[in-house]
């Protein structure tokens, strides 16, 4: 089956779309499947079954760009039109799909709405835009024959079946790594933007000079958070991915105050390598960290967010264990009988029902 991938985010940008979008590629094509990427151009040289998109900086959001035109007669005949995101590159996908009568799938990743914020100075704007939004994509998920969600914290009016986006688990092991042997560090690893609060984590660091504190990433609120690290706060850049199982097996706790994830895939994959997390009792949280795996606090409580490390640190947990429901190839199992399911190639076969195990 070939099945085309259309997302508005892609390589160099680091970000859990476009890991998802890589770990996705490769497990399907493992499994025998031809899965080309749609995806705006930029600073990447594309591969075997890559097709840019011309496009133009973002001056909203730092790193993303804007994706212009690209004819759906230059891409390959793909079975299945499969998106991840529901800007021009989505909106190329779906038009694909109707002009070639093929199943049209929605992967919803992220809550675009909750980045307004951080990118229109005026509140007002930003809530209006926020308003008109969501009844708009609410629209546009609408016209596909699947939505799929990691969690129920979709926050739009269409069904959608629960489809995490998964974790190798594999690939993110305890590796018996230690970089930091002779002291307690507590890590983070992520964007470092305004929904991800890492500014909580460096108020907490100025409070406890007695551990120190590794934030790993990039994003548009880099540069303020290096001016107000204090001095047991290290900020370096996203590390090779074959980096981070060493990263996150060699931290004690890993630490977010993020309110916009939908998964939170650097959480899983930390557990995934033996090392339990901290996290605020908002979605996604509420539901993949609990006492086997890490503790979570009430927002914004920054006491309860040290109590909460105290508590990791002091205790020993199976995060793996507790993480396995999210591994990748249960997810597969899943997106296979999704695509049987929709597809008219397998119309014949018998209908297979999509679950998960969570």
């Amino acid at each position: 089956m070939n099945v085309g991938f259309f997302t508005d985010s892609f390589f160099p940008e680091i970000d859990g779309v476009t890991y998802t979008i890589d770990l996705w590629r490769r497990e399907l094509e493992r499994r025998g499947y031809e899965v080309s990427v749609v995806y705006p151009d930029g600073e990447y040289e594309p591969g075997v079954r890559e097709f840019p998109v011309p496009s133009v900086p973002n001056p909203f959001y730092a790193g993303y760009r804007i994706p212009l035109v690209r004819r759906p007669s230059t891409l390959p005949e793909f079975d299945i039109v499969h998106c991840h995101g529901p800007a021009a590159v989505g909106l190329l996908g779906r038009y694909y799909a109707r002009k070639h009568d093929v199943p049209a799938i929605y992967t919803h990743h992220t809550p675009i709405e909750e980045y307004f914020h951080q990118s229109v100075k005026s509140k007002a704007v930003a809530s209006l835009l926020r308003t008109l939004y969501v009844p708009a994509e609410t629209e546009f998920l609408r016209s596909f024959d699947v939505v799929t969600a990691s969690t129920n914290r979709i926050s739009r009016d269409v069904e959608h079946v629960p489809l995490p986006v998964g974790i190798d688990i594999e690939f993110f092991r305890p590796t018996g790594a230690d970089w930091y042997p002779d002291r307690t560090v507590l890590g983070y690893s992520g964007r470092l933007s305004m929904e991800k609060n890492v500014d909580e984590i460096l108020h907490l660091a100025a409070t406890r000079p007695d551990y120190e504190f590794v934030i790993v990433g990039n994003g548009p609120f880099r540069d303020r958070l290096e001016r107000a690290q204090p001095a047991n706060v290290t900020i370096r850049d996203f590390l090779p991915r074959e980096a981070l199982p060493h990263f996150y097996s060699s931290i004690d706790v890993f630490v977010t105050a993020s309110t916009a994830d939908t998964l939170g895939l650097s959480t899983l994959e930390a557990n995934a390598c033996g090392t339990p997390v901290v996290a605020p009792d908002v979605p996604p949280f509420d539901r993949t960290i609990g006492p086997e795996n890490g503790e979570r606090f009430v927002d914004g409580d920054r006491e309860a967010m040290a109590a909460a490390i105290e508590s990791c640190l002091e205790t020993d947990r199976n995060t793996r264990s507790a993480v396995e429901q999210y591994a990748v190839y249960r997810t597969m199992e899943a997106l296979e009988r999704l695509y049987r399911r929709v597809s008219p190639a397998t119309a014949d076969s018998p209908r297979d029902v999509v679950t998960t195990d969570q």
